[in-house]
């Protein structure tokens, strides 16, 4: 039996070796590259530049637009709860009001639901189920907020109005938070359409946290005796508790710049009223409405400043999710 020469095997590098280190080579390729890859580098870093482009031109746009309304009203806009197009005085106070509180209200019926379902889908759920039920649910983000808005105010506003609030109205009427006739629009029906909308995003997110949790702190805990609610409880949902704020984070950047569904039920009312039942208005159906209104520059500026507020609110809601989420990750995969 002849021998097979053993041909020498060339060093591979601990950098090469992994696809950091590819990429940092990548990086870091000689300046006399080919002509089509320097072409092709180009091109990618103008693609990169261009996402950041686009949201600094927007913020630049909406703060020239708005130099009017920042100048006459300064701060008090935030705090003012006036808003009339005709005597030119603008306050943003009812709109920020009823933005937070309907995306508060979504969060407190969505949060549960979404945990509770991703919790199912990740480790409860027969397989036969998990996908079937895991494709309704982005199923569910799918849809047009229109839709959603058309549902609300054939099927949701009428079963609020003669079902669920005048029961509200009967055992819990003399709070205020709960006072008032059933009208059907208003808050609580804002609540309801955003907490079946952002479901989907919490709970996808929070599914694909809770798959990244190393099967070992199941194992471990299962070895002590763990029964499945206490290795989820204390197990899993610990190690994913970053990710799972994320999320939510996520969800309520979501709700925060909802339009089209927010906008028909949630009665389009610019006072501030402590009840839920109540109607409303928020920062997106405002701009929404009345832009093709605005017949007067100051009118026009007043509504690109509460365009540029709900923009900032949401880049710093997005920015501080991704964060939160890529720690989390981060942390899974044994790094700092």
């Amino acid at each position: 039996m002849s021998q097979v020469e053993e041909l020498p095997v060339p060093e591979v590098t601990s950098d090469r070796a992994t696809p950091a280190g590819s990429r940092d080579a990548m990086r870091a390729a000689p300046i006399g590259s080919p002509t089509g890859d320097r072409a092709f580098r180009g091109v990618m870093t103008l693609f990169g530049l261009t996402i950041l482009a686009v949201p600094a031109m927007m913020v630049a746009q909406l703060v020239r637009t708005s130099q009017l309304s920042l100048a006459k009203f300064g701060l008090s806009f935030l705090t003012s709860s006036t808003w009339d197009p005709v005597h030119q005085q603008f306050g943003a106070w009812p709109f920020i009001y009823g933005t937070v509180l309907s995306s508060l209200l979504a969060l407190v019926i969505a949060v549960p639901v979404s945990i509770g379902l991703a919790i199912f889908l990740s480790d409860l759920a027969p397989s036969r189920l998990r996908k079937p039920l895991g494709f309704l649910v982005e199923l569910l983000a799918a849809i047009p907020s229109v839709v959603y808005g058309f549902w609300g105010i054939f099927v949701l506003v009428p079963a609020l109005r003669e079902s669920v609030e005048p029961l509200i109205i009967k055992y819990l009427g003399s709070i205020p938070f709960f006072e008032g006739p059933p009208l059907g629009f208003g808050m609580l029906a804002a609540g309801v359409i955003l907490a079946i909308m952002i479901v989907p995003t919490i709970t996808s997110i929070t599914r694909e946290v809770l798959k990244a949790v190393p099967d070992t702190h199941r194992e471990a805990a299962i070895g002590l005796g763990a029964t499945p609610w206490d290795t989820i409880r204390y197990a899993v949902l610990p190690a994913a508790r970053s990710g799972i704020v994320g999320a939510i984070i996520l969800g309520l950047n979501r709700a925060l710049g909802e339009t089209m569904a927010v906008t028909m039920v949630i009665g389009n009312r610019p006072k501030a009223a402590a009840s839920i039942l109540a109607p409303g208005y928020s920062m997106a159906s405002v701009i929404a409405n009345e832009f093709a209104e605005a017949d007067s520059d100051l009118y026009l500026s007043a509504l690109a400043e509460m365009a540029l507020l709900l923009l900032c609110v949401a880049l710093v809601m997005n920015l501080m999710a991704r964060w939160l989420v890529a720690m989390t990750k981060n942390r899974m995969g044994g790094t700092a």
